[in-house]
């Protein structure tokens, strides 16, 4: 049982932390026996004080063990403290402290506009969409709906080499806000649109060789017992109806308009899978296994939707 107080964690990290290693060691006893929930970039302890850390010291992940004898200035321990303290009492997540979070190796911005990037697309991002565009096209129009922070949008572009233009859609202000900080912080203004839209209202006349969604897919039991951290996350971005599907069900209805012959939809439903197959009994959808863990993501090519009246 977690017996410290607020108070007693600040001045323990302050006064009695001298090193980074200290400091290492403290957070990650201190997040154990406390009830932090991990899901947010770190699935443990170490991780989660790696990410609180990295960005204070203004350090890669990889560096930080190097510097465990380096000692702290007073400047330091107390942002560290107080960051520590909120993710221990408030549930607030690190990447909402630090204002970073990591997706497939590029920092993003982040605030409690946008939901914190962890989406295991970020697989096939790195593959290139391997699979799931022509090998022998030399460039691609690409669109990412529900974009949030862009950084499935943004991270498709960088790794695409210039030779994919991706339009980021989001019906949130407040994300598109985001998204276009985080646009030219990484500095792909040609490469990235960011456009706000209710899903596909705004595309009138758009054809996309890949779709890529991530829509709100949390039915009513799981928003209703979601850990504390995930209260801090844009409710807009996560509900979608009872059974979680509202949106996803749009898209599938409305998708084949705006891609290309052959053109492929990939989107992500998570736990709301099950709802999506028990829903859709005859229809035999493609979930895509990943090398590095996730589940919850399918593919469909344009002439599978257009046969199938969802």
């Amino acid at each position: 049982m977690f017996s410290l107080e607020e108070s007693e964690v600040r001045e323990e990290i302050v006064s009695e932390m001298q090193t980074v290693g200290d400091v290492m060691r403290y957070l990650i006893t201190t997040f154990d026996a406390s009830d932090v929930f991990y899901g947010h970039g770190a699935d443990n302890a170490f991780e989660e004080a790696q990410l609180m850390l990295a960005p204070v010291l203004n350090l890669e992940f990889s560096e930080i063990e190097e510097f465990y004898d380096t000692r702290l200035t007073v400047r330091e321990r107390k942002e560290i403290a107080e960051f520590a303290v909120k993710r221990i009492f408030e549930h607030i997540p690190t990447a909402y402290l630090t204002n970073i979070s990591w997706f497939c190796n590029i920092p993003f911005y982040v605030d409690e506009r946008v939901l914190i990037p962890r989406s295991p697309i970020g697989e096939l991002i790195k593959n290139r969409f391997e699979g799931y565009l022509p090998q022998d096209q030399e460039s691609f129009q690409i669109l990412d709906m529900c974009t949030g922070s862009g950084c499935i949008a943004i991270a498709t572009a960088v790794t695409m080499d210039g030779a994919a233009l991706v339009d980021a859609v989001d019906v949130s202000e407040d994300a598109i806000d985001v998204c276009y900080t985080n646009i030219e912080n990484i500095g792909v203004e040609e490469l990235v649109t960011p456009i706000m839209s209710d899903l596909f209202e705004k595309l009138e006349g758009m054809s996309y060789d890949l779709i890529i969604a991530n829509p709100p897919y949390v039915d009513e039991v799981d928003l209703n017992n979601m850990p504390e951290e995930y209260l801090h996350e844009p409710r807009l971005a996560l509900e979608s109806g009872e059974d979680g599907l509202d949106l996803t069900i749009r898209i599938l209805r409305e998708a084949p308009k705006y891609m290309k012959e052959g053109a492929w939809l990939i989107c992500e439903v998570g736990n709301s899978m099950v709802n999506l197959t028990a829903r859709y009994p005859d229809y035999s959808f493609r979930f895509i296994e990943f090398k590095n863990g996730g589940n919850g993501v399918f593919a469909a090519t344009r002439e599978e939707l257009l046969s199938y009246q969802f």
